[in-house]
């Protein structure tokens, strides 16, 4: 078995809000892989006094011990469990309804002897290979289906000088209509603090035999493919394939760098942090 990761923040003055492992029990019987983009909140209260480091280690953890421990547990009902685990550790002291409660995308896989099992909530990515060297991604299509006025008003902020007190102003009421739609009706969901969003993720499994290699990317890592277009899903697969997750960061940072306005292609931020598992069974 191959397994690689990494994880880089987008901003080496701030913490990395990614998070990923991967959890082989001892019994040799099959593992798991965790990976999640923890959300970075606007400026202003949050309701809550941890951060989304702390938040995505602690649904980590959790996801990551119970996909292994409780096999007896689809992995919907493990990511509300984890949900609800994280959630019991700060209900005392924060507001977790507040709608920038600490909270992130999640892509989860779990396999064994028989079967491989996969969850995507929001907006990483799930890569599987099959014995064909077919590859698949599986996607949360949601946050790619926001409602044509704002999109409008993406593309509106996405068209002013960068810098410019216009785009700032622009950029708020843009981020202000996307946070409206989280975790809303008919807008998109992450994983923060009510376990029933758990039961709207992309779930599916597969036999064991069907595939050979596994790859979860963050959308910081998936610029390579989402952002620049240097190639589709299955080439980004090829290159995690022989060089590995860094070099495909590494990538991604040598592009990032080479158009730092996103004047060619534009993005939220100049960077983004960036976290990669790849694992072949």
């Amino acid at each position: 078995m191959r397994i690689e990761l990494t994880t880089e923040p987008g901003d080496p003055d701030r913490p990395d809000e990614d998070y990923a492992s991967v959890a082989l029990p001892a019994s040799g019987q099959g593992g798991s892989l965790v990976l999640l983009d923890g959300v970075t909140p606007p400026s202003g209260d949050a309701g809550c006094s941890h951060t989304v480091p702390w938040f995505t280690a602690r649904l980590g953890g959790a996801l990551g011990e119970l996909s292994v421990s409780r096999r007896d547990l689809t992995l919907s009902e493990i990511l509300a469990a984890a949900i609800a685990r994280t959630a019991d550790t700060h209900r005392d002291t924060c507001d977790l309804s507040h709608p920038r409660t600490p909270q992130a995308t999640v892509v989860l896989a779990r396999w064994d002897a028989e079967r491989v099992e996969h969850l995507a909530l929001s907006d990483s990515a799930l890569l599987v290979a099959d014995a064909d060297g077919e590859v698949e991604a599986v996607l949360d299509p949601r946050l790619d289906q926001l409602p044509d006025a704002v999109r409008r008003q993406r593309d509106a902020v996405r068209a002013l000088p960068r810098g410019s007190a216009e785009r700032q102003a622009e950029g708020r009421r843009y981020a202000a209509a996307v946070e409206a739609l989280r975790n809303a009706e008919g807008g998109f969901f992450t994983a923060a603090a009510d376990p029933a969003v758990a039961a709207l993720a992309v779930t599916g499994e597969r036999p064991r035999s069907a595939v050979t290699a596994l790859a979860a990317l963050t959308d910081g890592a998936g610029r390579w493919v989402e952002t620049f277009r240097e190639g589709d899903w299955a080439d980004c697969f090829a290159l995690l394939r022989k060089s590995g997750p860094q070099a495909l960061v590494d990538r991604v940072r040598e592009l990032e760098r080479a158009d730092p306005e996103g004047a060619l292609f534009p993005r939220g931020k100049r960077h983004d942090d960036a976290a990669v598992v790849y694992a072949e069974l």
